[in-house]
């Protein structure tokens, strides 16, 4: 549901946006999400994906959060299996374009378990544009005529424009609650600076109401004041800092590491044979067993953990 301009004001008064310390543990962080809340998870599709915080959620129980992404990947294997979503919002959804699209998502929407709510992936972006501008919709001939389309009923609007006589699509604005989002470092406060591709990751920080940073390093206020050009997410967007090395895994972070290949073939093959069982294996054995993220690391494997950081490294090399 598209919020008011006089909502999404009063909420960004309410928010503290002091120059603060927010630095908290996973689990202090995974408290800020309620259940039934719209969460947007930033990223796309194997990068950058906030898995440690999407791991701490899942073993917090949480239920009947709406998620949305713009191309969404095994994470959402996992939320659906776990219960902790029955309503995706998102352009694709896939483990990656090696693997083919979920057998998970296909279950748990062929069984009408679940709801695959399926937007282009422009229409997506300009939706959290729309919400960080805090606009109810932004105007696009993307969508117009599609069968994507009819299938959303009527989520999509349309309208002659007034200047050109033109039909448009009328794109409704995406506010989440609370956006998970993985950077490569951030001060304690929340400046947080991105490397590589940005996907729709700012336009969603400024869409939500809340915002959990994942990072893989806490850096100085003062270092990143030396290269302000490279802060995309601002210190006043942000309610909890979360160091979390490796924060990704198994999938990849620009600059730092690669996908862990072997896990991500060896998750593929498990829901190959059983989805849902295989699946809930997985769970079992990666999400509720370990009691820390370094246990979950360790179960991944010392050299999967190295080789994904020495390949992530390689960018650097001249």
């Amino acid at each position: 549901m598209v919020k008011d301009y006089r909502t999404l004001r009063q909420a960004t008064h309410a928010r503290d946006r002091g120059l603060r310390e927010k630095v908290m543990s996973l689990e202090q962080a995974a408290l800020l999400v309620n259940d039934g809340e719209h969460v947007g998870i930033g990223g796309c599709t194997l990068s950058r994906t906030p898995m440690a915080m999407i791991w701490a959620l899942i073993r917090a129980r949480r239920e009947n959060l709406t998620v949305s992404r713009s191309i969404t990947s095994t994470e959402g294997d996992l939320l659906l299996a776990a219960g902790v979503s029955r309503h995706v919002i998102t352009s694709w959804f896939s483990q990656g374009i090696v693997w083919g699209i979920s057998k998970v998502m296909r279950h748990y929407t062929e069984h009408k378990l679940a709801r695959f709510e399926e937007w282009s992936h422009m229409s997506i972006g300009l939706r959290y544009r729309a919400g960080a501008m805090g606009v109810p919709f932004l105007p696009s001939r993307s969508m117009l005529g599609s069968d994507v389309a009819k299938q959303l009923g009527g989520a999509i609007k349309s309208m002659v424009c007034p200047f050109s006589g033109e039909l448009l699509a009328l794109l409704p604005a995406l506010n989440p609650d609370v956006a998970l989002i993985h950077v490569q470092r951030c001060d304690a406060y929340g400046n947080a600076q991105l490397d590589g591709l940005q996907f729709m990751d700012i336009d969603m920080a400024m869409a939500a109401n809340r915002v959990i940073l994942t990072t893989e390093r806490i850096v100085s206020n003062e270092q990143i004041r030396r290269s302000p050009d490279h802060t995309r997410i601002p210190f006043f967007a942000v309610d909890a800092v979360v160091e979390a090395p490796i924060g990704c895994a198994p999938h990849e972070c620009y600059g730092v590491y690669e996908p862990f290949f072997k896990s991500l073939d060896a998750y593929a093959d498990e829901i190959a044979r059983e989805p849902i069982a295989g699946c809930q294996r997985y769970l079992e054995r990666y999400y509720y067993a370990p009691k820390s993220w370094t246990d979950y690391l360790e179960l991944l494997g010392m050299e999967e953990v190295l080789d994904a950081c020495r390949r992530g490294r390689s960018v650097h090399n001249d």
